[in-house]
């Protein structure tokens, strides 16, 4: 196994390891279970780069490094819904959307793995991702919500909670429309010639 199927390998490891942290009955738990999903998003850029970099792309590689971004996707998301951070309505609206993506769009590379087709991430997901990274970990520091309003101010953490809702509204619509054009580029997977 080569260095970025490695990383990916670790990506996958590190989840769990977030999500035990996040949970921990501690003031600054969702603090250090940020860092590890930064030290997690971090590696799927770096596997990337490596593979590119030194020709170590690989039918494995394809496929292990959207698994991991998804289950680390997927298990922040569930710590937002299970820590209650987000008003339910909202939370399982976007909840919804960016798992039936995520579903739709493994069954999509089923479909063309099965087929002999190697489906890759687009830029479109690539900037889904980017926004998801951005949005969730933020989301996940709401937990700390005493620790924000004693140190900071309740104002203060309004605001950041407003921003937090923002992020992942654009992530959801992100979500959405990288998932459309996924389909749209990758329709010949459902062609019969394909077979």
């Amino acid at each position: 196994m080569n260095l970025p199927n490695k990383l990916s390998c670790l990506r996958i490891i590190l989840v769990p390891v977030m999500a035990i942290v996040f949970l921990l009955d501690w003031a600054y738990a969702p603090l250090v279970a940020v860092a590890i999903f930064i030290i997690a998003a971090c590696t799927d850029f770096l596997d990337g780069h490596i593979a590119r970099k030194y020709n170590m792309v690989t039918a494995i590689g394809k496929l292990l490094d959207p698994i991991a971004d998804k289950l680390l996707i997927l298990f922040a998301l569930f710590l937002v819904v299970e820590a209650n951070l987000i008003t339910i309505g909202f939370v399982a609206f976007c909840g919804g959307i960016i798992i039936g993506r995520e579903l739709l769009i493994s069954a999509v590379r089923q479909i063309a793995a099965s087929k002999g087709i190697i489906i890759q991430a687009n830029i479109y997901g690539k900037i889904k991702t980017f926004v998801q990274d951005i949005a969730l970990p933020m989301t996940m520091l709401l937990k700390m919500k005493e620790v924000i309003i004693s140190g900071i101010s309740a104002e203060f953490f309004e605001v950041y909670q407003i921003i937090c809702w923002t992020l992942l509204a654009v992530a959801t619509l992100l979500t959405l429309i990288s998932g459309v054009i996924y389909f749209v580029q990758n329709k010949k997977v459902f062609s019969q010639n394909a077979d």
